[in-house]
């Protein structure tokens, strides 16, 4: 039978945010190890390449439609309010869109492959030949990519983040390590990536025998429903939007810096801003744990889902708060030991700027979760719209009249405003004042 356990002490929530930290921070302490190696073993352009494929494994799954994340939702919404019958009907609808998705990426990337080779990336001639085949490899990695999204999916719906990270955290590491011990027997790229191809597949396997040993209920065939296949494709539509604004709000103060100051400046920005922004993995964690946490209890006690809403704000204010004063007070001494004085002198204050704003923007990541948990994704989309409309203007003054200040200054009023507006939101759907579904089977 499926499960229907919630999470609704504070020691398992923490225990799955814990798993969650694992499955992240491990792969990373890898990657420190593993890459000077890599550079010097693959040379620069090579690994330049490699590093392409990382993001398409990686991150594919970032462009899935929101499939992976509206499944979560409404696997656990189902498990909130007791229809675990109907479960299976929400997995094989989530996971047909997800792998039609995946085989429709992989023909783009195939037909794309001898032009981006050819033409659009600047790949040594040298290298061209091998790079080929690598691509035609990622390629074949796209659906396996997005169907893995998919059932690690299930596992986070059922609160299984023990398991989930227990294939996370050998995936990381042989994401980083495969390639590594590849350099023994050979350094071309499509060996490269094969190793990469190789891992991800089998991790696709262990999650699928994972999803149906435990919820052997899985197993049974469930018609496909229209309905419900529109809705799952309107909720991660509206995902979708987000996850394409976002990347722009977080890009377009580069490219503004580029044009109205120099291409220096932007290396005074981005340096700082890269390191400072690595904070927002904290709350990005709690909030893989918290999202599918709140839906279930969005379905069975409001006031249990504020409660934990509430104490996720506190808990992550008390975490966040002194990274980001040590990150202020750090920032002039620490740029000049990480890189030099020149950059410590014209970025510091960026760093410090942008510090303040990842404290405050903390709290809008858990706000958005609860939002979207209540099974309106569409607002946190159309509030991304109207700051990448009025986030233009204002921030081309301010860095026209300030510089890469005037840059940091810009983004930490946008996240400002978006964290008010966003829990202001969060508040009314506790309070029960919004449709709590615009999609509702």
């Amino acid at each position: 039978m499926i499960s229907t356990t919630t999470p609704t002490s504070d020691r398992r929530f923490t225990r799955n945010i814990l798993w969650n930290l694992l499955g992240t921070g491990l792969p990373m302490v890898v990657a420190l190890v593993a890459v000077p190696r890599l550079v010097h073993g693959l040379g620069t352009a090579r690994f330049g390449i490699l590093s392409l494929a990382w993001i398409v494994v990686g991150y594919f799954s970032l462009f899935d439609l929101g499939l992976g994340r509206a499944m979560t939702q409404l696997v656990a919404e189902k498990l909130g309010k007791g229809q675990t019958d109907q479960v299976p009907a929400v997995v094989w609808a989530s996971m047909t869109l997800m792998a039609a998705l995946g085989v429709a990426g992989a023909g783009v990337i195939s037909v794309l492959s001898p032009w981006l080779v050819g033409s659009v990336l600047e790949i040594p001639v040298e290298l061209k030949a091998e790079t080929l085949p690598a691509f035609y490899l990622l390629a074949l990695s796209i659906p396996v990519v997005i169907s893995t999204t998919g059932l690690r999916g299930i596992l986070e719906a059922h609160q299984r983040f023990d398991l989930a990270n227990i294939v996370r955290v050998p995936l990381g590491a042989i994401t980083y390590l495969g390639p590594l011990l590849m350099l023994s027997y050979s350094n071309t790229l499509p060996s490269m990536v094969l190793v990469l191809v190789a891992a991800r597949f089998l991790s696709l396997v262990v999650y699928l025998v994972m999803c149906l040993t435990l919820y052997p209920d899985l197993r049974r065939r469930a018609p496909l429903a229209p309905e419900l296949m529109r809705r799952l494709l309107s909720f991660g539509g509206w995902m979708t939007v987000s996850n394409i604004a976002g990347p722009l709000l977080l890009y377009l103060g580069r490219l503004q810096i580029a044009v109205l100051v120099s291409a220096s400046a932007v290396a005074y920005f981005s340096a700082p801003y890269d390191v400072v922004i690595n904070l927002l993995v904290i709350p990005g964690v709690v909030v893989t744990v918290l999202f599918p946490a709140l839906t279930l209890m969005l379905q069975r006690d409001v006031r249990e889902a504020g409660a934990l809403y509430r104490r996720s704000m506190l808990q992550l204010g008390l975490v966040m708060l002194p990274l980001a004063v040590a990150t202020i007070i750090l920032a002039k001494p620490g740029l000049a030991r990480w890189i030099n004085e020149e950059f410590s002198s014209n970025g510091y204050r960026v760093a410090q700027l942008l510090a303040g704003g990842v404290f405050i923007n903390s709290f809008g990541h858990v706000s958005q979760a609860l939002i979207q948990a209540y099974g309106r994704p569409d607002l946190t989309a159309k509030l991304h719209i109207a700051e990448l409309v009025l986030y233009v203007p204002y921030s081309w003054w301010l860095i026209e009249s300030q510089g890469i200040t005037g840059a940091a200054v810009a983004w930490v009023i946008r996240v400002t405003i978006s964290t008010v507006v966003l829990a202001i939101i969060a508040q009314r759907c506790l309070a029960g004042s919004l449709v709590r579904s615009r999609w509702a089977t």
